[in-house]
């Protein structure tokens, strides 16, 4: 994947289990940073009752281009979302 840190990108990002027309539009350097701004502000009442992993979805308004993310919210890891 081609980094390029430093030029901001626009990207609609939503979680796996929330309808694509609640996405937010962030401007970050990278899928990962989306990703991460999107989960500092995420409601934590839309996560499913008792499922502590959020896929995220982050797509390049530019290109297209667009990622999943899994993260564990009580661990922090983060893995491709399949």
């Amino acid at each position: 994947m081609t980094h390029n840190f430093g030029r901001v990108r626009h990207f609609k990002v939503h979680a796996w289990h929330v309808e694509n027309h609640h996405a937010r539009l962030l401007e970050e350097a990278s899928f990962e940073a989306a990703a991460v701004a999107y989960l500092e502000c995420f409601d934590l009442s839309t996560s499913l009752e008792n499922d502590r992993e959020v896929r995220v979805i982050v797509q390049d308004v530019g290109t297209g281009h667009q990622h999943c993310f899994k993260v564990d919210l009580d661990s922090g890891e983060t893995a491709p979302g399949g």
